[in-house]
């Protein structure tokens, strides 16, 4: 096992923690920009690394019943058939050719723009869903709408490894702007898990996970996970989020111009 590995895993834990930001938004750029990992293998082990390190989370928030399993199914109903579907286009196409990794590059690059989005704009975006709460076009089309979402994450999440955090809260907060805060996140997580799952399992069968680099990473980031949610309280989110923001996009950037 690579340290710089672990020590990588410890990073974008402890950053986690502090922020709620899903790791796909920065482990898998960090491992494709800076260690030089092909990004077929980089959003494959990062899938398998997301499902295991949300599958604790997801089981304390069932526990507390901070699960809407409604808003899960549907999201699921859509973003398991896409994501398998998405395998399955992936498998067709060598995984080491240069389209490959140009599409994974821009799909990667443009989930962290969009990523960014939902950071800097998610409370504008649930004052106006909320003012809007009661709208018969927003409670009739909040089903349909919220499998719809899903087929797009699910898509997003199985070429980029990127979505199922921030971009998945955003939406449901549009979606859902009466729900309380710990259950759209809680709902989110939940929906999180199968769909990394299911996904860094079709990667693994088309070969792009790396498993001595998933045990490195996950040796490092519990830890940081721990260390980042203990210290979140003495850190001001108001400066946090938009640093992290500003990285999103420089990064996202510089992945579509690869």
């Amino acid at each position: 096992m690579d340290p710089l590995y672990t020590l990588s895993g410890f990073v974008v834990g402890g950053i986690v923690g502090l922020t709620g930001v899903g790791g796909g938004s920065l482990m898998t750029p960090l491992l494709v920009l800076l260690f030089g990992i092909h990004p077929a293998t980089a959003v494959g082990t990062d899938l398998l690394y997301a499902a295991i390190t949300k599958a604790g989370g997801t089981v304390v928030h069932a526990k507390k019943g901070h699960v809407n399993w409604r808003i899960t199914g549907l999201l699921a109903a859509g973003s398991i058939p896409a994501s398998i579907l998405t395998i399955w286009a992936l498998s067709y196409l060598p995984k080491q050719s240069p389209a490959v990794t140009h599409i994974i590059s821009v799909s990667l690059g443009v989930a962290l723009l969009l990523t960014a989005c939902a950071i800097i704009f998610r409370q504008k975006l649930q004052r106006y869903a909320l003012s809007h709460a009661d709208d018969s076009a927003h409670t009739e089309f909040q089903a349909p709408i919220t499998v719809v979402t899903g087929i797009l994450l699910g898509i997003l999440v199985t070429i980029s490894s990127v979505g199922a955090g921030a971009l998945g809260v955003a939406v449901l907060f549009f979606l859902y702007p009466k729900l309380p805060a710990l259950r759209i996140v809680g709902s989110d997580l939940a929906h999180a898990v199968p769909l990394t799952l299911i996904a860094g399992i079709g990667h693994w069968f088309i070969g792009s996970v790396d498993w001595a680099l998933l045990g490195s990473l996950l040796l490092g980031s519990l830890p940081g996970i721990w260390l980042g949610s203990h210290a979140s309280s003495r850190v001001p989110d108001r400066i946090l989020r938009p640093i992290l923001a500003a990285m999103l996009v420089l990064v996202g950037g510089k992945l579509i111009s690869l």
